[in-house]
């Protein structure tokens, strides 16, 4: 019975294949149209939505192609000692060279989006099989977790979708869902497909023919790498993409470890026989699992517990959860599914069988824990959803049934067809993606004007420099320049409210030529940018004199150069 339910064919290997990459092929259909709209007066930034953190990790390629190892955010003047953090985009960085180095990059991005949503497509159907016996389930529950969604679609229809100060979850959390990583954000994609592999090698190591595939001796005697060795070099994987994940992994299996305990001391309770030493193998293997992946968690809690600018960047990089209302718009549905899919898969295997369940019930905990990116520790909830309210449709793989369950599986049946409901939000995603491709604007556009100067200001200063402009100006900057700006983005630029009202004073003509020499001073500011935004700040105009030295000039952008005090 337990075999039947983690095995994979390659029957099955092959669809799964084939689905993700169809899939993740019309994903990439607004980039194309973005492309193909752009034209020769405007150039496509490569994003459909999130444009602003879109910049931010074409920043970080960029940062990567000019020789960093380590990350600094080009968003702040405030000093850096540098951090192994985002990594992946550093390293894909160092594939690009001038000319073109833009587009390569932003090509780079989207075969790494496309490469990370396969292998977390294959790793989620790799988990869903621990749980689900029949293959038409397995591929039912692959297309909930890569296009479901809540509810949000219907606030949508009603005009309610700002309900309680927020759009609807699907709309703007990747970790609450699926769709919406799949579309943009391939570092959470990579993180979560080997968070899903390493549950998995550590779910299914307690079988005699997993053992032997992961863990100890064949019969032969040839040793083996261990699960929890595997899961933990996974764990660290995910951690070089996304660190919080490995913590949220962490927890859910402490979660497990904690629950099965509980049941098997109540099942001694009622004189039953428990194997013990069972679970004592399994946790040695968490435990092992934890162990290895520890250093990337130990060193990114330390560098951002002791480093000034990520102390900094960590108080202001709140992203709190939503109402508890706008989470039961997003899971009520599958969850009504998901009681009795929890009865299943206990019934089936309590020991893998209370995984799932003990993610889901954490998810008010983790939603609403005390800390100030909450909302992102949901990260991959949906699976474990979608694996419950799908196993309630398939029912149970062995006979014992009471009347009522059998009774509930048939009525879960006769409704599963709403599932179709959860695809909606999803295809309102898309459809917006393709709407704003065809709308040739900021942001997601920018005029080839700009763009020169952009491409003038990549081929003139040295890398880390740092440039003065508006917010929105330096959003842009440092995805095609490799230099820092004082302003450009709400987390990294540490000190945000404080430095917005200094930027402001800099192009305001009420400003005196001492003062404005001391923002420069104190900035260490080597460029000035000129350009719309910058003229919308204030009427003061940078010229040849004060010891700016004017490099480039289109009409609508100038670049000044701070001369040596």
């Amino acid at each position: 019975m337990d075999s039947k339910l983690t095995k994979v064919t390659l029957i099955e290997r092959r669809w799964v294949f084939s689905f993700a990459l169809f899939f993740m092929l019309i994903t990439t259909l607004p980039y194309i149209l973005g492309y193909a709209k752009a034209g020769t007066d405007w150039q496509f930034t490569g994003f459909v939505f999130g444009v602003e953190d879109g910049n931010s990790y074409i920043a970080k390629m960029l940062s990567g192609a000019s020789g960093n190892w380590l990350f600094f955010s080009p968003y702040t003047a405030f000093p850096q000692q540098g951090v192994i953090a985002f990594l992946p985009y550093i390293l894909l960085g160092k594939l690009s060279s001038a000319p073109g180095q833009h587009e390569q990059l932003v090509v780079l991005f989207h075969l790494f989006r496309i490469f990370a949503g396969i292998l977390s497509i294959c790793a989620t159907y790799d988990f869903l099989a621990i749980y689900l016996a029949k293959v038409k389930s397995r591929r039912l529950g692959v297309l909930l977790a890569c296009l479901g969604g809540g509810f949000g679609w219907l606030l949508v229809l009603i005009g309610q979708n700002q309900l309680l100060g927020t759009l609807p979850l699907e709309f703007y959390s990747p970790e609450s869902f699926g769709f919406l990583a799949f579309f943009g954000l391939p570092h959470l994609l990579l993180a979560r497909a080997f968070l899903l592999w390493g549950f998995r090698i550590l779910l299914v190591g307690d079988d005699p023919e997993s053992r032997i595939r992961f863990g100890g001796k064949d019969q032969g005697g040839r040793k083996f790498i261990s699960s929890g060795v595997i899961a933990g070099i996974l764990f660290f994987a995910a951690g070089l993409a996304q660190p919080l994940t490995v913590v949220i992994g962490w927890a859910l299996l402490f979660a497990h470890s904690g629950g099965l305990f509980l049941w098997l001391q109540h099942q001694k309770s009622k004189n039953k026989l428990v194997n013990t030493n069972k679970f004592w193998i399994y946790f040695k293997s968490v435990l092992l699992a934890i162990g290895v992946s520890s250093p990337i968690v130990i060193y990114t809690t330390l560098t951002f517990s002791l480093d000034p600018f990520l102390k900094e960047w960590t108080a202001q990089n709140i992203i709190l959860s939503p109402h508890p209302i706008h989470y039961l718009l997003a899971y009520g549905l599958l969850l009504i599914f998901a009681v009795g899919g929890a009865y299943f898969v206990l019934l089936d295997n309590p020991w893998r069988g209370w995984f799932p369940v003990i993610w889901v019930l954490l998810l008010p905990v983790l939603a609403y824990a005390p800390y100030n990116l909450q909302r992102r520790l949901p990260e991959g909830v949906w699976v474990a959803v979608v694996v419950l309210a799908v196993k309630a449709v398939e029912g149970p793989v062995c006979d014992v049934l009471t009347r009522f369950w059998a009774r509930m599986n048939q009525l879960y049946r006769r409704f599963a067809p709403v599932f179709i409901f959860m695809i909606f939000s999803s295809l309102i995603l898309f459809a917006g993606g393709l709407r704003a491709a065809f709308a040739v604007q900021e942001p997601l556009f920018r005029s080839s004007v700009e763009v020169d100067a952009l491409n003038f200001l990549n081929s003139y200063t040295q890398s880390g420099k740092i440039v003065i402009s508006a917010y929105e100006s330096g959003n842009v900057i440092p995805a095609w320049a490799p230099v820092r700006v004082v302003v450009g983005h709400g987390p990294e630029s540490v000190k945000l409210l404080a430095f917005i009202p200094i930027v402001n004073s800099f192009y305001d003509v009420k400003t005196s030529r001492l003062d404005r020499l001391e923002i420069i001073q104190q900035l260490n500011i080597k460029y000035i940018f000129w350009g719309p935004e910058e003229r919308e700040l204030g009427d003061w105009k940078p010229e040849d004199r004060d010891n700016f030295r004017e490099i480039f000039n289109n009409g609508d952008y100038l670049i000044f150069e701070v001369q040596e005090y």
